[in-house]
């Protein structure tokens, strides 16, 4: 007699907790089928990415580049690359500041917004269609860049923002409208908008640990139905 009792507030629980949980379920479904509904290089803005050769450092390469000696700027990293023709070398220092050197040692300048508008232009595919272009302090960021980084956001007729950072004048992201659009569905699905960033957020876990109760009172309640309906038969 104790068993029928307990099932039949297992399938009370089960109604009102699927009532509760219902919301989160559906979003958690939409959002999730939305952001797999294209290919994740697509989504990123790879496919707008125009294909850069990569060129050896010539042999003869001299570089004449002086480090601090006087341990006030401790340096991070030195790499030497070729940017376009030239061999550039960059000095990444530990509090994160970057500077970068030609192989004669001469400073070059930050990467500048005609600059930044130029280098879109030659990587990025419809880079020389630009709406507008703007700076921002590594401090102040737009959301859809979300990276302690001073860049230039370079907008395109499309909608396309692309970042183009002051320090190395590299393309850091290409963010097309529907990325922003994975973006504010990544938020909804791990239900962080203000960061997007936690995925163990306390509401996910509170809901999630609904949803896996509930299921787990649908599933006992499946094998009663069953039970009943084999007895039926039976009968």
């Amino acid at each position: 007699m104790a068993k029928p009792q307990w099932m039949k507030r297992f399938a009370k629980w089960h109604i009102w907790l699927g009532w509760l949980v219902a919301v989160p379920l559906l979003m958690w479904t939409v959002s999730g089928l939305l952001m797999v509904s294209r290919p994740i290089e697509e989504v990123r803005g790879n496919h707008l990415r125009q294909p850069v050769q990569e060129q050896a450092l010539p042999p003869d390469t001299n570089i004449a580049i002086a480090l601090p000696e006087d341990g006030t700027r401790p340096v991070k990293s030195v790499s030497t690359a070729m940017q376009g023709s030239v061999a550039i070398t960059t000095i990444t220092y530990m509090d994160g500041t970057v500077e970068r050197f030609s192989a004669e040692g001469v400073k070059l300048p930050k990467t500048g917004e005609v600059a930044a508008r130029a280098i879109i232009a030659e990587r990025i595919v419809g880079g020389d269609k630009v709406a507008s272009s703007t700076f921002f302090a590594a401090e102040d960021v737009p959301i859809d860049f979300r990276r302690p980084m001073n860049v230039w956001q370079v907008v395109l007729e499309d909608g396309t923002n692309v970042y183009v950072s002051q320090d190395t004048g590299e393309i850091a992201a290409v963010r097309t409208r529907f990325w922003r659009v994975f973006d504010f569905m990544w938020g909804l699905h791990i239900m962080d908008l203000e960061t997007r960033a936690k995925t163990h957020h306390p509401i996910l876990v509170f809901f999630a640990a609904l949803a896996a109760i509930t299921v787990t009172f649908g599933s006992i309640l499946m094998f009663r139905r069953r039970k009943k309906k084999v007895r039926a038969n039976a009968g």
